[in-house]
Parts: C-alpha cells; sequence; structure tokens
C-alpha cells in the first residue's frame, strides 16, 4: 500500500486554523530537518483527472506530467500528508519527495508551504491563512512570480526549480 512519511515530531490530521485538517509539530523541528516525504503512486495528469475528486486531492506533482497520489480510499490517509497552504509558510521542498522545515518551527505551531513551491495547473482558490502577507487568491501558477521565486529559491520542487532564471536544467 502506498503511503507517505512524517516526522515523529509531528501529527498529521489534527483541526487546522487555515483549512480542515493539518500538520502540527509535537517537537520543536529544526532548520533543515526532513518533516515529511510524500509517497504514492505515480500517474499522468490525465490519470489524475480521470480519479475521484478527494483521490485528486492527495496528489503531489513531480513532473509536468506526473504526480504522485493515492489511488484507493484505502490509500487517501496514509498518502495524505494534510500539509495546508500559507502565504508564510515553514516548510519548503528539497527535491520533489522530501519537505523540510525552513526555519526553526516550535511545538504547537502548524506546518505549512505555499503551493507555489509545488503546484502548476489552470485554476485558483480563494488563500484562509490569515498571515500578514496573505495573497488572498492563489494561483496555480504562483510559481512564476519573481518575488515567490526570489523568497522561495533553494525550496521549489524541483520540476518548478529547473524552469527558473538561474534553475539547473541539466537534472
Amino acid at each position: 500500500m502506498a503511503s507517505s512519511w512524517i516526522t515523529p515530531k509531528a501529527a498529521k490530521g489534527a483541526p487546522s486554523r487555515i483549512s480542515g485538517r493539518g500538520l502540527v509539530a509535537l517537537r520543536a523541528i529544526a532548520a533543515g530537518e526532513v518533516v515529511a516525504v510524500k509517497g504514492g503512486h505515480v500517474v499522468t495528469t490525465e490519470r489524475l483527472r480521470s480519479l475521484p475528486e478527494r483521490l485528486q486531492n492527495s496528489d503531489v506533482q513531480i513532473t509536468d506530467d506526473l504526480h504522485l497520489v493515492a489511488l484507493t480510499e484505502e490509500e487517501y490517509e496514509a498518502v495524505m500528508l494534510f500539509i495546508n497552504h500559507s502565504c508564510e509558510p515553514n516548510v519548503g521542498f528539497a527535491g520533489n519527495v522530501v519537505l523540510v522545515a525552513m526555519r526553526d518551527i516550535n511545538a504547537g505551531e502548524e506546518l505549512t508551504t505555499d503551493y507555489a513551491m509545488f503546484d502548476d495547473h489552470e485554476g485558483s482558490m480563494d488563500c484562509a491563512c490569515g498571515s500578514a502577507a496573505c495573497r488572498r487568491r492563489i494561483d496555480g501558477r504562483d510559481w512564476m512570480r519573481a518575488d515567490l521565486q526570489a523568497r522561495y529559491r533553494g525550496y521549489f520542487s524541483w520540476y518548478l526549480a529547473r524552469r527558473m532564471p538561474g534553475g539547473d536544467p541539466g537534472r
């Protein structure tokens, strides 16, 4: 069965002030520490779109046309990270599937990422993060924004980072 890994220093599925369920630090997490590794089945965008919406919600994009996703209801909970979006995130990407703390995180803090770090799609959503830097509306192409590229340099998913100015197209 497909699943994701989450540090024992965090608990997933806790009630979130941002949206639904979240990922919360149980103990302090140091900057640079691995907090999660995304698991799932590798599927094309076409296959992803054929899945029920709930299963589509479990995806993380890893290349222009590939995603990691739960394929069954039985896998959903094990694959989901329950890491909500924030416009002031504390977790970023190291590669495509490893998530790391961008700064020291205190016990009790919700672990969040900016969806701009790994999403590339048509569409948008309202933001409810409540941060001082809240963009109010999150677009599936926010990764293209120069201000976000500068703010999150080193924390974008590999497949997006290589498309950016100064990215490494050879890897």
